[in-house]
Formats: structure tokens, C-alpha cells, sequence
């Protein structure tokens, strides 16, 4: 099985044994975002509407590294440490997807990294 990996120069690069995006067998597998600012490399303050938008621009950078955009996506996954969040996420979430809408599953956790309230990954067509 041949991989490769999808490196956005737009983002810091990951912090643990990972790769921003994997291509394989015909799609690619995102790697789960934060709203990290990448200059900062913290996340973002003013909540859930500031991080879901900035998770988005990150998305958006390994998704232009890879060619692709979201019209490409073909399958989300959003992580959230608060349901009462979700109303807020999904109006964001609105601006970046039209109709056929990915399929998605979203879940609420207990904790994200570097005390996110948000994560979402992706699966997209190569």
C-alpha cells in the first residue's frame, strides 16, 4: 500500500507522529484540526464561533496543499466538548458545504487538544 503525505507550508507542522493528511487507495484521510492559530500555535480565543471558523481556514489549507476543496469532501467528523456548542458550529459549518452536504458524525468528548472546544477531520476524494 503506497501512502503519501499532505503537508500544508500554511500551517505549523504537526506536534506528534502524524501527517496533516494521508493520501491512500484513492482518498484522503484528514488528520483532526483545531482552531490553532498558526502563528500563535494556540487556539484561538472567543469560543466556538472563532474556533470552528479558524478550524475551517486550517482545513482549507491542507485542502488547497492536496488540490482539492470542500466541494471534494466526502465525509466529516466533528468533536465537540460541549453539545450546547452544536447550533453555533453548524452555522459555520453551513458556510463551507453545499448540497450533496458531506455525510458527518458529530460527537461530544471529554476533552480536545490544547483545550479546544472543536475538532473536525475529514475524508475527501483524491
Amino acid at each position: 500500500m503506497s501512502k503519501t503525505a499532505i503537508t500544508s507550508p500554511e500551517l505549523a507542522p504537526p506536534v506528534g507522529p502524524f501527517s496533516q493528511a494521508i493520501e491512500v487507495g484513492g482518498f484522503l484521510y484528514f488528520s483532526g484540526q483545531v482552531g490553532q492559530d498558526p502563528a500563535t500555535g494556540k487556539v484561538v480565543e472567543g469560543g466556538i464561533v472563532a474556533e470552528t471558523e479558524r478550524v475551517f481556514r486550517n482545513l482549507s489549507a491542507v485542502l488547497k496543499a492536496a488540490g482539492r476543496s470542500f466541494d471534494h469532501v466526502a465525509r466529516a467528523g466533528v468533536y465537540l466538548t460541549s453539545m450546547s456548542d452544536f447550533v453555533a458550529m453548524n452555522g459555520i459549518y453551513a458556510k463551507y458545504f453545499s448540497q450533496p452536504f458531506p455525510a458527518r458524525t458529530t460527537i461530544a468528548v471529554a476533552a480536545l487538544p490544547l483545550g479546544a472546544c472543536v475538532e473536525i477531520d475529514l475524508v475527501v476524494k483524491a
